[in-house]
């Protein structure tokens, strides 16, 4: 099997998927983070494709981070200059050829993420 990743956003305050909200991938090597895509979610809270896709997909150590600040401030759940959650990090693992799936669940003062199918 060829491996790819996907991602989404639900807004889990309002109950519904978050719009806009503009993703990055960076591969990790040590100390090392190297940018490797950016994507943004459409109406459905999800990228247009995947935002690693099969042709290049690579095992290793990989981090997304979900810049929900200007969302958070446009639907109105938070306001002023610094805000609790701005920039996501979720750093994670892929071992395996298969379908990676990593959601962000957010609300303005929380968020949880799993392994999704």
């Amino acid at each position: 099997m060829t491996g790819y990743l996907t991602t989404h956003v639900l807004d889990t305050a309002r109950g519904c998927p978050a719009e806009g909200i503009k993703i990055a991938l960076y591969r990790v090597s040590g100390n090392s983070h190297r940018k490797i895509a950016e994507a943004a979610t459409n109406a459905d809270g999800r990228t247009d494709a995947p935002i690693l896709p099969e042709g290049k997909f690579k095992t290793g150590t990989y981090e997304l981070i979900f810049f929900c600040g200007d969302y958070l401030r446009k639907t109105g759940q938070a306001e002023g200059e610094t805000l609790f959650l701005d920039g996501i990090p979720i750093r994670f693992g892929m071992d395996e050829r298969d379908h990676y799936h990593v959601p962000l669940l957010l609300s303005p003062f929380g968020y949880s993420t799993y392994r999704g199918s």
